[in-house]
């Protein structure tokens, strides 16, 4: 679930859907809308796994939260 598998594709797979999170992402944005920005696509099927994408973003040190925004961590 984490890493892509021969039945799961890497744009399911988590690591695929905070790629996709990392690629968008341009400037400091709360939770609510940078989900809005994703809600339609196909990659995310839920907030649950949107949420455990934005999560893994946050373990690997590549986001963090100031006054309530999301932003690309040394930025």
């Amino acid at each position: 679930m984490i890493l892509p598998t021969k039945h799961i594709p890497i744009r399911h797979s988590l690591l695929g859907q905070a790629g996709a999170i990392w690629r968008r992402h341009q400037r400091p944005i709360t939770v609510s809308r940078l989900w809005d920005q994703f809600e339609d696509s196909e990659e995310f099927r839920s907030f649950d796994r949107f949420v455990l994408a934005l999560d893994l973003l946050f373990l690997l040190g590549l986001f963090e939260i100031e006054r309530g925004l999301i932003r690309k961590a040394g930025r």
